[in-house]
């Protein structure tokens, strides 16, 4: 209230970063810009993968270290997460999904999480160090942040029903 005496107006740092990128983007044109196109012609696909399945006495050799990253969206467009499987000789495998249901940001990052775990109990894999961008999810996987979101409490419970989760 004391500062609308001079005309200023408060502007969130949010919005002034959001604001420099556009204003550099709309500098750097690009001569041969082409708009994206939101049409995907295998819309009925629903979920990709390339992993072959172990057979019944095979699997990853015991005691080797996989990695899994994971990352989850939801926007106006849908809702879509993935995983990405890396053996220890550096082989990776990715694994995408459509969400076809509403779901926020951090439900997306669960979702994506489950997915990528599941996948590793299919491939019979053993020691998995895993890594994702939703502070969150990894937060509260952790056991650092509580889970008090009733939409997410589930989600958190499915993760650590997968058992062997080590902080």
């Amino acid at each position: 209230m004391i500062l609308t005496e001079y005309d200023i107006q408060y502007t969130t740092q949010k919005a002034i970063k959001g604001s420099i990128v556009a204003d550099h983007l709309a500098q750097q044109a690009v001569e041969d810009y082409q708009s994206m196109s939101f049409e995907f012609s295998d819309e009925d696909v629903l979920f990709v993968t390339d992993c072959v399945q172990p057979g019944p006495n095979e699997g990853p050799e015991p005691g080797s270290r996989w990695t899994m990253v994971f990352d989850g969206a939801s926007n106006t467009m849908g809702n879509g997460i993935g995983a990405v499987i890396v053996s220890p000789e550096g082989g990776d495998t990715p694994f995408t999904a459509r969400l076809c249901f509403d779901c926020t940001n951090n439900m997306a990052e669960y979702e994506a999480c489950i997915l990528g775990l599941r996948v590793a109990i299919d491939l019979r894999i053993k020691f998995l160090v895993v890594y994702g961008d939703s502070a969150l999810v990894i937060s509260q996987v952790r056991g650092e942040w509580d889970t008090k979101h009733p939409n997410l409490m589930p989600y958190k419970d499915l993760v650590y029903g997968y058992g062997g989760i080590r902080r």
